[in-house]
C-alpha cells in the first residue's frame, strides 16, 4: 500500500464514507444516524487506508452542569500520525426512564457521534446530488368550463 500522509488518507475516507440517516425517531418524526452506524460503516475504510479511530471521554463540570468531552482521533499505524476533534454534550439532570449511569451513556454516545461528524466532515444536511432536482409542471387550474358547470 502506498505511504501516504494522514492528511491525505483522513480526506479520502471522507470522501468515500457513507453514512445514511437510517434510523427514524418515532417521536419526533425525524430520520438519524447513530455512532455505531458511523463507527459500521467506517470500519472496512479504515482497514484498507491503514488508519484506526479511537473515542474516548472525559467528564468535565461546567458550574453545576456535567458534560461528556469526546474525542475522535485517527491514527496512521504505520507513521503514528494523528489528526483529533472533540465534541461536548451536556448530561440532564434527569431523562424519564433511565437512571444515571443510562443518562451518562447517552451523552457519551451523543457526544461521539458528533466529533466523529467533525473529524469525518459528516453533515446534517441533505446532499444536492441526492434531492429530486426536477422541476415539477405547472398544476393546471380547473375553470368552469373544465368542471362542465
Amino acid at each position: 500500500m502506498e505511504n501516504m500522509i494522514i492528511k491525505k488518507k483522513l480526506a479520502e475516507l471522507q470522501q468515500e464514507l457513507k453514512a445514511p440517516k437510517n434510523l427514524k425517531n418515532s417521536f419526533g418524526g425525524y430520520k438519524y444516524r447513530s455512532c455505531e452506524a458511523i463507527l459500521e460503516a467506517l470500519k472496512p475504510l479504515l482497514k484498507a487506508k491503514g488508519v484506526f479511530i479511537l473515542l474516548t471521554d472525559e467528564m468535565t463540570c461546567v458550574g453545576e452542569k456535567n458534560y461528556v468531552k469526546a474525542t475522535a482521533t485517527i491514527y496512521d499505524i504505520e507513521t503514528d500520525e494523528r489528526i483529533f476533534t472533540r465534541a461536548y454534550a451536556r448530561e440532564a439532570d434527569i431523562k424519564k426512564g433511565m437512571d444515571t449511569s443510562q443518562i451518562t451513556g447517552s451523552t457519551s454516545s451523543y457526544a461521539r457521534k458528533y466529533a466523529l461528524n467533525g473529524l469525518l466532515a459528516i453533515d446534517d444536511t441533505k446532499d444536492a446530488d441526492t434531492m429530486d432536482n426536477t422541476e415539477e409542471a405547472p398544476k393546471k387550474v380547473k375553470t368552469a368550463q373544465d368542471l362542465e358547470l
